[in-house]
């Protein structure tokens, strides 16, 4: 190794290279790892992580079609808690905004109401105070509450006299009882990155109710019980309650899920595809070296000759040379942990909006251990090869070069077309997805919403129903803030809804048709729910295609309207005039609404959705709701009316915190956040493969070059012209970036189905990305030529007739 070092030393050029291009190679390997590390291989901060899952509902694929997870009943719960063995303990919770006032400005916190369960099953005791017991989980009994570690220290300065105090939260007064610790506070999982924690407190009426789904539930199995074998269990759990309660249950079953696989299953699938990408960097980079490996060992063939002569066993050869690539390899580790320091950064600022706030990403052990192996690995891929190669030329051959004479470069010569054949194949793969990427991405910016984004300002308003009892309190507050918005200068209009659309919110419910036939609840079709205001359909441009909005005269007492989509429309009255019809929400039973009106199809779950769900607006004029977004359209750029809308909501009651203060504009480009990081991503390392790939061309054919320079001279001299020559050595190029492309695009098209899920619009073996992907590369090819070939015509050909 010493003799390496010293080796490596006195050729600055070689070492210099094959350093910075294995630094590339591990570097954004170890970026990637890095983050791959952080969100998917990082245990979680609770006792026995692995015995924590998540159960869910699974409705029936008639009512809820590709639905594979649903929120639970209080009934359900309840049952599944009382009647399971496999699970140790089980908890339910909702996570929901609340408004805590007192003191000298209000916020809008986040709360999870769980049963006093929660706190055991996920294992982790307060660092200050307790946790509520059964009785503090009762109906009508005191108001208490447990705060994470981040507001204790942030509102209330880290005292720990605060046990005893009461807050106010929506109008009610609770009782702080204890503080958790700041490791409980997982950012990827809501129920612990609340802010704070309160008793659910069903009453009897919640402790019936089996067909309302809005809980989640999270269970710790027993010691040595797997997930397969709760999975039986619920599913017999669920066979039973759809006999004792088909009315509401037929059809529905169970699942279970590790919560682990829960928590990165959005992200699992976009980082493995990356840490593939940067694999396919890392061996184009091993094939660079390589290159430059076997160059150099070509030269040095008669020494090693002499050293096989005079003794030295071929495994001590072999060794003699891969100790200089594994010097290599871990120098360009360490040289790739600084790119991979910066790379993690640029990774977490691209996946802001999809990794939660906060998720560290840093050099631990386990970091530190993959650069270290993937170093081994790496120096041993570039050095394996061409040490092998040339510890197997005849002896005798070697020992006799000398002016050129009795040497052969075929099988050489073909080693390094290999490579550049790899090099090719492995870039274009890498091309081919990025292009797909781009083009879905494009596709996705080109998709209507279903309105006009353009100069419309969001946020979100939380009324505590403490302070506003009752739909008509709350009817009457939007109602004097919808007025005070429109009143200020700029604003072109203003209106409410209790989900955005994009964002994936809103409620889901079962309803009946007027003049249907009845069907049992478990079996109702479902629908989208949004609650609106009057001029919302007007405020965001939604095209309006029969019959009228809400006005004025759709109030509380009214006579009940609602307008639905034109997938609704044509769902369920094709070839009917839907105008005047009626329709029943079976949560709200006896209530017959008439349809006044069809609207555009709006995209609420996202962009890449492409059949837009069915949806049907209420009028919140008569509905009430106390938490709503405003929309706001201006004349003027929106951000430069925050503060004046904000004021205009604050002269109706000043202790409203206003959150999610954002663009409709912002609002769409986080809902294709995660195509945006994929392409960026992508992009970037293909970049790097085509440069790698260029780089490769350009030293094999300059190696060719010189040692064709008797063969080029000799040409000229008997009358090649230069084009003749430049021809020559294009060829050379073309020949092995031909067939790498043509290898390329068998992996690419057999390797179709991974990127499938991530494009949009486009074939993920789309013919016309393959094609100019692969000319780009012939493209490179012929580049990266240019120079050899402009260097050979330049030699003297007596000049090189004389020195070969």
């Amino acid at each position: 190794m010493r003799y390496a070092v010293r080796a490596l030393l006195k050729a600055p050029g070689f070492t210099g290279s094959a350093i910075v291009l294995l630094a590339l190679g591990i570097g954004a390997n170890t970026a990637i790892f890095t983050v791959v590390n952080a969100v998917l291989l990082r245990p979680l901060p609770f006792p026995d992580p692995d015995r924590l899952v998540r159960v869910w509902h699974v409705p029936p694929e008639k009512s809820f079609p590709g639905v594979k997870t649903f929120p639970v009943s209080p009934a359900n719960f309840l049952d599944w808690r009382a009647e399971s063995r496999t699970f140790e303990s089980m908890s339910a919770y909702s996570t929901r905004h609340a408004n805590l006032t007192g003191g000298d400005r209000p916020d809008s916190v986040t709360a999870t109401y769980a049963d006093s369960n929660f706190f055991n099953v996920v294992g982790v005791k307060p660092a200050l105070g307790r946790t509520y017991t059964p009785d503090e989980d009762r109906s009508g009994a005191g108001h208490v509450a447990v705060l994470s570690h981040r507001i204790w220290k942030m509102r209330f300065g880290s005292a720990e006299s605060i046990l005893g105090k009461t807050i106010t939260l929506d109008g009610n007064q609770n009782t702080i009882i204890g503080v958790m610790p700041a490791s409980f506070g997982l950012r990827t999982w809501g129920a612990t990155d609340a802010d704070l924690w309160i008793p659910a407190a069903w009453d009897a009426k919640m402790r019936a109710e089996r067909k309302n789904h809005n809980w989640a539930v999270v269970g710790r199995l027993r010691p040595g019980v797997n997930v397969n074998r709760a999975l039986a269990e619920m599913a017999t759990i669920s066979r039973r309650l759809e006999m004792r309660y088909p009315e509401a249950d037929q059809g529905w079953g169970a699942t279970v899920i590790p919560l682990r696989e829960q928590l990165v299953q959005d992200l699992r699938p976009a980082l493995l595809l990356l840490l593939g990408a940067v694999v396919f960097v890392l061996l184009i980079a091993c094939a660079n070296v390589a290159n430059l490996v076997l160059a150099r060992t070509l030269a040095r063939r008669k020494e090693l000759a002499i050293r096989l002569a005079l003794g030295a066993s071929r495994a001590r050869t072999l060794r003699h040379v891969l100790s200089e690539t594994l010097v290599l390899s871990f120098a360009g580790g360490i040289a790739g942990l600084g790119i991979a320091h910066f790379g993690v950064k640029l990774i977490l600022a691209c996946l802001a909006n999809q990794l939660p706030p906060g998720t560290e990403a840093g050099m631990d052990a386990t970091v530190l251990g993959f650069t270290l192996a993937v170093s081994m690995v790496t120096g041993l891929l570039a050095g394996l090869w061409p040490s092998w190669k040339t510890t197997r030329a005849d002896l005798n051959d070697s020992l006799k070069l000398g002016a050129g004479r009795g040497e052969s470069e075929s099988s050489r010569q073909f080693t390094r077309s290999a490579l550049v054949v790899a090099e090719v194949a492995l870039s274009l793969v890498l091309l081919i997805g990025a292009s797909l990427t781009i083009r879905s991405l494009w596709n996705l910016y080109g998709v209507s919403a279903g309105f006009a984004a353009k100069n419309v300002l969001t946020m979100s308003v939380a009324i505590p129903k403490a302070a506003y009892p009752g739909s008509s309190s709350e009817i009457s507050f939007y109602r004097s803030v919808l007025a005070k918005v429109r009143a200020v200068p700029a604003v072109e209009n203003a209106a409410i809804i209790d989900s955005l659309p994009l964002t994936g919110g809103g409620s889901i419910q079962p309803f009946t048709l007027e003049g249907h036939a009845a069907v049992v609840f478990a079996e109702q079709p479902e629908v989208a729910v949004r609650r609106i205001g009057a001029q919302y359909v007007d405020a965001m441009r939604i095209p309006l295609l029969r019959g009228r909005t809400f006005n004025d005269a759709d109030v509380e007492r009214g006579n009940p309207v609602v307008l639905i989509s034109e997938s609704m429309a044509n769902g369920f009255w094709k070839g009917e005039d839907p105008i005047g019809k009626r329709v029943t929400l079976s949560f709200v039973p006896g209530v017959a609404r008439e349809v006044v009106g069809v609207v555009g199809d709006v995209k609420d779950n996202g962009l890449d959705v492409l059949a837009p769900a069915p949806t049907l607006y209420e009028p919140h004029a008569q509905t009430g709701g106390g938490h709503m977004s405003l929309v706001v359209r201006t004349k003027v750029p929106p951000g430069s009316l925050t503060r004046a809308i904000a004021d205009a909501v604050h002269s109706v009651d000043r202790d409203l915190p206003l959150t999610d203060v954002k663009t409709m504009e912002d609002v769409i480009a986080e809902s294709v956040s995660q195509q945006r990081f994929t392409m960026l991503l992508l992009g970037a390392f293909a970049g790097l493969a085509l440069i790698l790939a260029a780089i490769g061309i350009y030293s094999v054919l300059a190696y060719t070059v010189r040692k064709r320079l008797r063969e080029i001279s000799i040409r000229m001299a008997v009358g090649a012209k230069m084009g003749d020559v430049i021809r020559l050595v294009v060829l050379e190029a073309i020949k092995p970036a031909s067939i790498g492309v043509i290898v390329g695009l068998a992996v690419a098209n057999a390797m179709s189905k991974v990127i499938a899920n991530h494009v949009y619009g486009v074939e993920p073996t789309d013919p016309a990305t393959f094609a100019a992907v692969s000319f780009l590369l012939i493209f490179v090819a012929i580049a990266a030529s240019i120079i050899p070939a402009w260097r050979a015509t330049r030699v003297d050909p007596i000049q090189a007739l004389r020195e070969n």
